[in-house]
């Protein structure tokens, strides 16, 4: 007996759900890679990414996941022998060090936790202590969307400069481009990156890159420097080098599609919606935690992500049983604990293409699902999430 029928709740942190006008924007012929219409396409694109991430500087398009972007940003800026400081709130920051790691970087990780975010002071202290500059460049994750945890990038960013350290700064954005603030340029952000497939509503297969003057002098003399990844091959005058070969044409209408869609809700209407539906989740979990069987993986409230929760559950039944439930009972898909956290949490996403029935209809699932499975709960979640909203969006 199941009550699944209809359009399945797709509450994975990426890829998220697509708006049907970015489904479309895709559904049409192949288009003449060598016209002027292309070349106008991506000229756009490009000037509005670097609007996006907030900088002057220049943005390039991988046909490739964050994975790819990663490896953009390294083999660009970075030789063989250096060293990077990784900075550990949850995955993706130590997943970016390891594939530095494997292209004969060294990584040191500046341990962190998975239930917080990273401290300032501690990557001040570690900086100073590197009287020789060995450290060329630190890595860490504005949002990690495994442990949910968001980092402050402003305060790290300071306390570099505090350091007097020359080391550049490089932030991943894949999990908060698009959907909470980011401003690269004032934020004194050296090389950021990011992909298609979570705030910025398009399929995965699009990664993106902006440069400040600071990361370009470094790639002058970075010897990883790779064909496909290379800036200074990207510059080139040929619309084919933007993309080192054929462009992928209809991952990029959908991406016009979908930066024309952010343009016209407006960043600050964006963030707003992302905040409210982020703590429209938090509402609810705070109830259910009352049993002590639930939890949130991030413990300061003032760290924890207007794009994703991660959400403990301990003892029996098991996190991933309670997904089983929402997935095959009622046909909405939650994210998975992964890493440290495989087995004991599950995930809800609200970043991108998202609204109030979309939250409020996954909160209710895991509601119905924490009773039909008998896992200890504090009762009336639903009803706190809906007096928040209520309470905050005026009539």
């Amino acid at each position: 007996m199941v009550v699944r029928a209809g359009r399945e709740f797709l509450a994975i942190p990426g890829p998220t759900t697509m708006p049907d006008e970015v489904l479309a924007a895709m559904h049409r012929p192949a288009a003449d890679i060598y016209s002027q219409d292309m070349v106008e396409l991506t000229a756009g694109l490009l000037g509005d990414l670097s609007k996006l991430f907030r900088t002057k500087g220049k943005s390039y398009i991988y046909i490739a996941n964050g994975h790819g972007a990663w490896e953009a940003v390294l083999t660009n800026i970075l030789s063989r022998g250096e060293k990077v400081l990784v900075l550990e709130s949850g995955r993706f920051a130590l997943g970016w060090g390891e594939a530095a790691a494997r292209m004969g970087v060294h990584m040191e990780v500046l341990k962190g936790g998975w239930n917080r975010s990273v401290r300032p002071q501690d990557v001040e202290a570690r900086l100073k202590a590197d009287t020789n500059h060995e450290i060329k460049a630190i890595l860490v994750v504005q949002i990690d969307t495994a442990s949910s945890v968001v980092n402050d990038i402003p305060a790290i960013s300071a306390a570099i400069k505090a350091a007097k350290h020359p080391a550049l700064l490089a932030v991943d954005t894949v999990a908060s481009l698009g959907c909470i603030p980011f401003d690269m340029d004032g934020w004194g952000v050296d090389v950021a990156m990011s992909a298609s497939q979570k705030g910025l509503m398009t399929p995965p297969g699009l990664a993106f890159v902006a440069v400040n003057d600071r990361a370009r002098e470094a790639h002058r003399k970075a010897d990883m420097r790779t064909p496909y990844f290379d800036w200074t091959a990207r510059d080139g005058q040929e619309h084919y080098q933007k993309y080192a070969g054929t462009p992928p044409v209809h991952l990029l209408f959908a991406l016009r599609c979908a930066l024309d869609l952010i343009a016209k809700e407006g960043l600050d209407n964006i963030f707003l919606r992302h905040r409210l539906l982020a703590e429209t989740v938090r509402r609810a979990v705070g109830v259910w935690a009352q049993s002590n069987t639930i939890a949130f993986n991030v413990l300061d409230p003032t760290e924890r992500s207007d794009t994703v929760t991660s959400i403990l559950v301990s003892g029996t039944p098991t996190a991933n049983e309670l997904r089983t439930y929402c997935s095959q009972k009622c046909g909405v898909v939650l994210g998975t604990g992964i890493g440290a956290l495989s087995g004991q949490a599950f995930r809800i996403a609200h970043m991108g293409h998202i609204n109030a029935p979309m939250v409020l209809g996954t909160l209710s699932v895991v509601e119905v699902a924490l009773h039909a499975l008998g896992i200890p709960h504090g009762k009336g979640g639903m009803q706190a999430a809906i007096d928040y909203l209520g309470e905050n969006v005026a009539a």
